[in-house]
């Protein structure tokens, strides 16, 4: 076979994989908006068939199971709180921490059945789900870090001090989507101040990591 019918030979098959990576692209949004807001356990293969217009074969072929369809959900809305939270490297560091945090909580606000999946660990224990949580917040505590240190390498220390931070913020903003009695802004103040404490506390114990100069005028 020449290399004219090779190239030929090859263009359906290019062109098929392309539209499986669409179709399941296209899957993955429909599951975004139907687990949105309601919890895993809420919805059957059946309803999500249904609700989403396709032949549950077809969801099966992509995602193998039910479970392999949420986590794929997950995993693809994470990347994109992820993605956002990590931009920005233009803005100066306190206005960096701000749009991280804040979109931190548009995500939870928005995705609050995905947000409490990945943060409860899921049900019972389910290591997959331990690992996508695992993996948020290794990125947020590094970009939290590149922002306030300009480093994302952390001695034991500073990088325990923004992990702490960064649990009770996943237990406030749980309590915060279950009543939400504040704002959306004042829920960032709030949770951008109690950054400073921490990286006030960190300085202490570890001069080579001092605070930022916003950090510092909070605690006068």
């Amino acid at each position: 076979m020449n290399i004219s019918h090779q190239r030929d030979a090859a263009r359906p098959r290019a062109r098929g994989t392309e539209r499986s990576v669409a179709r399941r692209a296209e899957l993955i949004a429909i599951g975004r908006k139907l687990f949105a807001d309601t919890s895993y356990d809420a919805l059957s293969m059946d309803d999500i068939a249904r609700q989403a217009h396709v032949a549950k074969g077809l969801i099966y072929y992509y995602f193998q199971s039910k479970r392999g369809y949420y986590l794929a959900i997950i995993q693809d809305s994470v990347a994109d709180l992820v993605t956002f939270a990590a931009s920005g490297l233009e803005l100066e560091p306190v206005d960096r921490v701000h749009r991280t945090v804040d979109s931190y909580l548009r995500y939870a606000e928005h995705n609050q059945a995905a947000y409490r999946t990945i943060v409860s660990g899921g049900v019972g224990f389910d290591a997959e789900v331990h690992a996508i949580r695992d993996g948020v917040r290794e990125a947020i505590v590094a970009t939290i870090a590149e922002g306030a240190y300009g480093r994302g390498d952390l001695a034991p220390v500073p990088r325990m001090g923004l992990l702490a931070w960064l649990c009770s913020v996943e237990g406030a903003t749980l309590a915060w989507i279950d009543r939400p009695t504040l704002s959306r802004d004042t829920m960032r103040e709030l949770l951008v101040k109690m950054l400073g404490g921490s990286m006030r506390a960190i300085e202490e114990m570890e001069p080579a990591y001092p605070a930022p100069e916003p950090a510092r005028r909070d605690n006068g």
